[in-house]
């Protein structure tokens, strides 16, 4: 396996959102640790087209940048390629897209990434291949029926090669998710749908790596890891603008919006402190 730094995920999240002044980027920040996680010591991925691969599914396809960022460092992309985000003719979009190597499925229509992950999980099974299955999804999915109909078929088949992640960052499109729908208690949910279930902080890598890493389970499992929108630069994590180029105290604006030139530079400054 290839030790990957969720620092270094989050600088090329950073450049290449800001090249581009595309947003998205809090919501690619919080996933860092997950992704540097999976894919640095979970993920069985020898290359790209292998066919007994472990897949993954990005289904909160709008984070997108920090997947590609994971790819460059893992050296299934050119790190060259980043460059081309969200330009003409590109492979890399805001959402992904199956024309670049290492990307399975394409995702951006939220609940659908789950069903996809049932579906190859239990192809998997009937090939009697060893592969595994993850999928990543925001709790702001969770409030789409499809993920529950996909929950409760994989729980009835016992899909015991499939985890669900479950990025629990309490913001969504419209404010913080417990204003949209409220999902108090979303570990019990999955529980009570027959799933195996473990909470994690999640950006405590080694909590990740024990919670994600294979198990006897019997069936699904779902790991709900706690992330924090913009994990990685401070006013992003509180909410905020540095300049007024932003409504100050609104934390949907780094679901959306691109920095200003200050912000990127602290942002940047931030960022190399952690190393």
């Amino acid at each position: 396996m290839v030790a990957l730094n969720p620092t270094q995920i989050r600088r090329i999240v950073l450049e290449q959102s800001k090249r581009a002044n595309v947003g998205h980027i809090g919501s690619a920040l919080c996933i860092a640790d997950i992704l540097a996680v999976l894919y640095g010591e979970i993920l069985q991925i020898p290359a790209p087209g292998a066919p007994d691969r472990d897949r993954f599914v990005l289904s909160k396809g709008h984070a997108a940048l920090a997947l590609y960022a994971t790819l460059a460092l893992r050296g299934f992309i050119d790190r060259s390629e980043l460059d081309s985000y969200c330009g003409d003719d590109t492979k890399l979009g805001v959402h992904p897209k199956t024309v670049l190597p290492g990307v399975d499925f394409c995702s951006g229509s939220l609940g659908q990434g789950l069903p996809m992950a049932v579906g190859a999980a239990l192809a998997a099974r009937m090939q009697a291949s060893q592969r595994r299955v993850f999928c990543l999804v925001s709790d702001a999915e969770c409030n789409e029926g499809a993920i529950w109909e996909a929950a409760m078929f994989a729980a009835h088949h016992k899909l015991a090669n499939l985890t669900v992640v479950v990025d629990e960052n309490g913001l969504q499109a419209f404010g913080p998710t417990r204003d949209v729908l409220e999902q108090a208690n979303l570990a019990e949910r999955w529980a009570a749908f027959g799933w195996e279930v473990a909470r994690v902080d999640g950006h405590d890598l080694p909590a990740l790596a024990a919670a994600l890493r294979p198990r006897g389970q019997h069936g699904p499992r779902a790991v709900v890891a706690r992330t924090v929108l913009g994990k990685g630069v401070s006013f992003m994590e509180e909410g905020r603008a540095i300049t007024q180029t932003h409504v100050a105290q609104n934390p949907v604006n780094w679901h959306y919006l691109p920095m200003s030139d200050a912000e990127y530079a602290q942002a940047m400054a931030e960022l190399d402190r952690q190393g």
